[in-house]
């Protein structure tokens, strides 16, 4: 195989994968997997109705899938129909503040910050998280991490946002 076959080669493979970010600050601690831990509600900074729902589902299975086998989901009274960001950013603060009396020992605090499929021939749906896991104890974000990715035509945004969600926390709870 000449130079230049395997250069293509090289390059169609990365195409095939889609495109995608990932950015996390550093460990400094290991996250306790067998702890108590709580999921609030994500904030949807979309303009997909229910956006913030569908990634609260999608990372409350993949922290399971992960290791987190304490897991409560924080049920919010506040409607999801929102589209306007001020209130999920409040329901999630207000969740944050609720669940600290909890016994939980971590929170993961979320964002969907793209949700929808692109605008074209090919229609490649797209997906943007941001995930924080907050030490409840003390309030401090122990780790933190955004990623996008966008795939091809036939596979769907939820598809799309579980590869991103779970290489996130892969990243945060790997030993």
């Amino acid at each position: 195989m000449s130079k230049f076959s395997l250069s293509a080669l090289v390059i169609g493979l990365s195409l095939l994968q889609g495109c995608s970010t990932l950015h996390t600050t550093p460990k400094t601690t290991k996250l306790d997997t067998s702890a108590q831990w709580v999921l609030v509600p994500s904030i949807n900074n979309t303009e997909t109705p229910q956006a913030g729902a569908r990634l609260d589902s999608i990372t409350a299975s993949l922290l399971r899938v992960n290791g987190v086998n304490q897991l409560s989901v924080y049920q919010s009274n506040n409607n999801n129909e929102s589209l306007f960001d001020l209130a999920d950013r409040r329901n999630q603060e207000q969740a944050l503040n609720a669940v600290k009396s909890t016994g939980a020992k971590y929170a993961v605090a979320a964002s969907v910050d793209e949700w929808r499929y692109k605008v074209g021939l090919d229609g490649e749906p797209a997906a943007g998280v941001t995930v924080n896991i907050i030490d409840l104890s003390t309030g401090q974000v122990v780790w933190s991490g955004t990623a996008a990715k966008t795939g091809w035509s036939r596979e769907a945004v939820s598809a799309i946002a579980q590869k991103t969600v779970d290489q996130l926390l892969k990243n945060a709870l790997s030993r």
